[in-house]
């Protein structure tokens, strides 16, 4: 079955969904980083929204 967009919560926003490329972009431009480093991210750290945020800052600052 389809993913029904109209029904989201609060667990689909603390979430990266790494096979939505509108969502990678978007974390990869908010960021200021390519596209392959935030899916690098988000296979290394996973899909917590918080901890992709605080690694890719991490990553920005070296």
């Amino acid at each position: 079955m389809a993913d029904d967009k109209t029904k989201t919560g609060g667990g689909d926003r603390g979430r990266v969904a790494a096979g939505q490329g509108y969502e990678v972009r978007y974390f990869a431009s908010k960021h200021g980083i390519t596209r392959q480093q935030a899916e690098d991210l988000i296979k290394r750290v996973g899909n917590d929204r918080d901890k992709l945020n605080a690694a890719a800052q991490k990553m920005k600052g070296r």
